[in-house]
């Protein structure tokens, strides 16, 4: 039988941020804090404007091989895209997802097991589009897990990632180097809903 080790400072786990809550909008603040992370930020007002915005970034880009596992994604953005949709995803060069949250105070995206995409979408594509709702935005990296608690219960997903803009790394030789273990580029389209 096993038993959980008691917290040695309970106390030092506060129910209160150290970070204070902006004073602006959720939405503007993820905004910010996602593009100063180079991360490509597109606010729609509805599903008509995803999917005129999505459909102008696919052809605006050239994109030919979009991947995406996600029926609802494909049934908002499919009507003109036709056969660009692939089921290759080492050959693709772009893949869509949707997200569990948005977390404001850092500007990452909240991704999941959960999901239809599965642990490796998000992170193999060169190109990674990120589908996220305005009530989906939550302050803190808590909030993030706590939405993720009471969306699955006692059935938390085997995986919970948090993607902070493009990937990037700096080992080699102290110099930032943008794509080596992740996309390249990160775009997340924000529905108003």
């Amino acid at each position: 039988m096993t038993q959980s080790t008691p917290l040695p400072f309970p106390q030092s786990e506060g129910n209160n941020s150290i970070f204070p809550q902006p004073e602006q909008e959720l939405e503007l603040e993820f905004a910010e804090q996602f593009t100063k992370l180079q991360g490509k930020f597109i606010f729609c007002l509805n599903h008509q404007e995803l999917a005129f915005q999505f459909n102008s970034l696919v052809r605006k880009q050239g994109w030919k091989k979009i991947y995406c596992r996600e029926n609802n994604i494909l049934n908002l953005v499919n009507a003109q895209l036709g056969d660009w949709f692939t089921d290759d995803l080492p050959g693709c060069d772009v893949s869509v997802t949707s997200c569990e949250a948005l977390v404001a105070r850092t500007g990452s995206i909240v991704i999941s097991t959960a999901q239809s995409s599965g642990r490796t979408v998000s992170v193999y594509a060169p190109i990674h589009i990120c589908i996220a709702y305005t009530k989906q935005i939550v302050f803190d990296v808590k909030d993030a897990l706590l939405q993720v608690r009471n969306r699955y219960g006692e059935r938390i997903p085997s995986l919970i990632s948090f993607a902070t803009g493009p990937s990037r790394t700096a080992d080699i030789e102290k110099t930032l180097v943008v794509g080596v273990h992740g996309p390249k580029e990160v775009y997340c389209f924000l529905v108003d809903e």
